[in-house]
């Protein structure tokens, strides 16, 4: 069966369509059905579907997803499946091969990505009713790692945007992604570093060594093939320690797991130390770090985002604002976001300043180890800030170096104490620094909303398994039992999420480019001569944002009699016995810090964040995006960025014109017009009246409308707060008001 998306256009695979139900009203508004909607709730065996003919207003500039409409669910989203039957009052949670004793009159679906949407079966046949609620919880909850939509979808029904075919799959010849699945890409990574005492190691072909490293990775060049056969069943998972990035300095990033053998702990951390440090032109001793001791475990990250998702979604804001933030603060999930930052700036500081070598120690190097180290090549390496650059890090430290995405994202739904949300507690630390250094990044926030959404699209690569050998097998078994031909590779070729044409238009990608980026070199025309220079800010500084770090906010957080007031304000406060006050408690490592805050930031070089709690914020595209309370209409920090995008790219477009003139010897006029890199900029021209201002909601690009079902919460202090009260800081204040 082909199975038309709701509001998006058909596509050219299909679904089978396991069983459906008319006649069912989706939830609009808890108040009154008078928004709701009607129509057929399909469950297939990639998404729950309600198809409806009827339309809801759509914000101007939205994404338009070409694997899922907007009334659709991935059934990897979908985290409970409750039906309720309201006449009898009986309320159950269906699992995998349940029986439902009542007739469903309700459906109630809880999202992984914060959705909550409820069906009503008030018109539909009870049978029917039934049957659709078993299939969507049954049917969520595959058995088999075979069983998810991506092996089919792979297998029969995937076409690269070439058009070539390769056991279902592009090769991949088109994209620019780093994926580091052979030996070349490793040595170009070492090139681009400069790492020049450290190899690419073969030794894993086949797996042969542990079952959960790459078949490619990095090692010291002292160390011998013999030697790290030896030393590998030393580890757990015989995880032998891998290579991360070198520091320009020479320092190297090293990740490695715990010995398992402790009577020969000494010896092979020795020989290992031994190599490291030689790999050093200064030959420095090794620092080691040890996530275990320092940073919340998978169970403390799981627990916080529970907590989160109960706060900004579930539970509405009937509270007074102060009520809402102290649960904010109760659940810690920005307690360890800060926590992640800080330890990575600890470890910036030892290969920065220091001038060491860093181990990453772990037990079982797969979870906490792939936060930090890529946190530090952010924060050091400009080129992971590009947009091909951020997705090889990803590629690199955390689907090569094998984190469990299947395990931790719960794909199957087996072992609820593995499932922990990890990726995403990284991707918000990469939003809290995008946030305070935007024009340091090529992606948007989008980009990273995007990419958090995608886990919960099974057919990528990228977040389906818990390495790459695991990926191997089971692709092979599928093919086998399937009579899938294999070709070269002997294995079916997943595609990554990295081939965005999968899921966006070239016109919705567009989204994902930072108009403010500052790249490493940027060309100027002055006086008609076309000049380089690189960005650097202004050592005026015209932020309100704290720039020193003072010993009495040691680790981000305040003493026990202190008050945080205005940002300015805390700055004159702290001012006049700052020197004192460092020269009794300052450390190295805060003195590094402060000296980094009070030198120009280099957009193209090293970036620390700042890390008190009132730089920290909620990332609410991503977390409060479905919630109609958290819309902020006319304004905020989205409209703000909106605007100055528009602006970036017009100076842009007429550089473009500018040296198009000096180079054709004509004018501009007579020139082809300069296209925009932006589709959501207003086209107005000389010649035509200024279009009216592009209000974006802090949706921006996504619409929460219909696909959330929550009461409305008027007049309480929060929603005051978000629908335009005078009480803004900075840019949101500046985009209010101008508008």
């Amino acid at each position: 069966f082909l199975l038309p998306h709701s509001s998006s256009p058909q596509l050219d695979y299909s679904s089978p369509i396991y069983t459906n139900a008319n006649f069912v009203r989706k939830c609009i508004s808890a108040e009154s059905c008078q928004d709701d909607l009607w129509g057929k709730l399909v469950c297939t065996n990639f998404k729950v579907s309600f198809i409806t003919h009827n339309s809801l207003p759509r914000q101007r500039f939205q994404c338009t997803h070409r694997l899922l409409g907007e009334h659709d669910i991935p059934l990897a989203c979908v985290e409970q499946v409750v039906t309720v039957n309201d006449v009898k009052g009986k309320q159950k949670i269906l699992g995998s091969n349940q029986k439902l004793k009542f007739n469903p009159t309700e459906l109630i679906l809880y999202c992984k990505d914060f959705r909550i949407i409820r069906f009503r079966f008030d018109e539909a046949g009870p049978e029917s009713a039934k049957k659709v609620c078993l299939a969507i919880a049954h049917y969520s909850h595959p058995a088999d790692p075979q069983l998810l939509f991506g092996f089919e979808y792979v297998g029969k029904r995937y076409h690269g945007s070439t058009g070539e075919r390769v056991n279902g799959v592009d090769p991949g010849g088109g994209m620019q992604t780093t994926l580091f699945d052979c030996s070349s890409d490793w040595d170009r990574e070492i090139k681009r570093t400069g790492a020049s005492e450290w190899r690419v190691c073969t030794i894993n072909q086949g797996y042969f060594i542990s079952p959960s490293l790459p078949e490619f990775f990095v090692v010291p060049v002292s160390l011998a093939d013999q030697d790290l056969k030896q030393y590998a069943c030393f580890f757990y998972s015989q995880r032998i320690p891998l290579w991360c990035w070198n520091h320009s300095s020479g320092s190297a990033l090293v990740r490695m797991s715990n010995i398992s053998d402790l009577q020969q702990q000494r010896k092979v951390e020795q020989r290992i130390s031994s190599a490291i440090t030689k790999s050093h032109p200064l030959r420095s001793d090794v620092f080691k770090s040890d996530l275990d001791k320092n940073l919340p475990n998978i169970q403390d990250i799981q627990a916080a985002l529970l907590k989160l998702r109960q706060i900004c979604v579930i539970d509405p804001f009937e509270e007074s604002e102060e009520k809402w933030l102290s649960s904010l603060e109760s659940s810690r999930w920005m307690e360890y976001v800060r926590t992640f930052l800080r330890h990575a700036v600890e470890v910036v500081y030892m290969l920065e300043s220091r001038n060491v070598p860093v181990i990453l120690l772990e037990k079982e190097d797969r979870d906490l180890s792939c936060v930090i180290s890529c946190l530090v090549q952010l924060m050091c390496d400009p080129h992971c800030r590009s947009l091909h650059g951020f997705q090889g890090l990803i590629q690199k430290e955390w689907v090569m170096a094998g984190h469990r995405f299947l395990d931790r994202c719960n794909h199957l739904k087996k072992n609820d104490k593995e499932e922990s949300p990890v990726f995403l507690l990284f991707l918000d630390c990469v939003w809290q620094l995008w946030n305070q250094y935007p024009a340091a990044f090529e992606f948007t926030e989008v980009y990273l909303t995007v990419l958090g959404d995608s886990m919960w699209v099974p057919i990528f690569s990228t977040f389906l398994f818990n390495c790459p050998r695991q990926r191997a097998e089971n692709s092979r078994d599928f093919a086998s039992s399937k009579s899938i031909h294999l070709g070269q590779d002997q294995a079916l070729r997943f595609p990554p999420v990295w081939d965005w044409s999968q899921q966006f238009s070239l016109k919705d990608q567009t989204l994902f480019n930072n108009p403010l980026y500052v790249g490493k070199i940027a060309t100027c025309v002055q006086n008609g001569t076309v000049k380089t220079f690189t960005h650097r800010r202004s050592k005026k500084n015209y932020s309100s944002t704290l720039r020193g770090l003072p010993s009495a906010l040691r680790n981000g957080s305040l003493g026990p009699n202190d008050t945080l007031a205005r940002r300015n304000s805390l700055v004159l406060r702290l001012r006049s016995d700052l020197s004192q006050v460092r020269e009794q408690q300052e450390t190295p490592s805060e003195r590094f810090i402060r000296d980094f805050f009070s030198r120009p930031v280099d957009l193209q070089g090293l970036l620390l964040p700042q890390l008190l709690p009132s730089h920290l914020s909620v990332w609410k595209l991503y977390f409060l995006r479905w919630v109609p309370e958290a819309q902020i209409p006319q304004g905020g920090p989205i409209t703000a960025f909106h605007k100055l995008s528009v602006l970036t790219d017009e100076i842009d477009m007429l550089q473009n014109q500018l040296r198009q003139y000096k180079g054709a010897g004509g004018t501009p006029n007579n020139l082809h017009a300069e296209h925009s890199k932006m589709y959501f900029k207003a086209t107005s021209t000389p010649h035509q009246p200024p279009a009216p201002p592009e209000y974006l909601s802090s949706s921006f690009p996504f619409s929460p409308v219909g696909n959330l079902c929550r009461p409305g919460i008027l007049g309480s202090p929060l929603s005051k707060f978000l629908n335009g009260a005078k009480i803004w800081l900075s840019t949101e204040t500046l985009a209010n008001e101008t508008i």
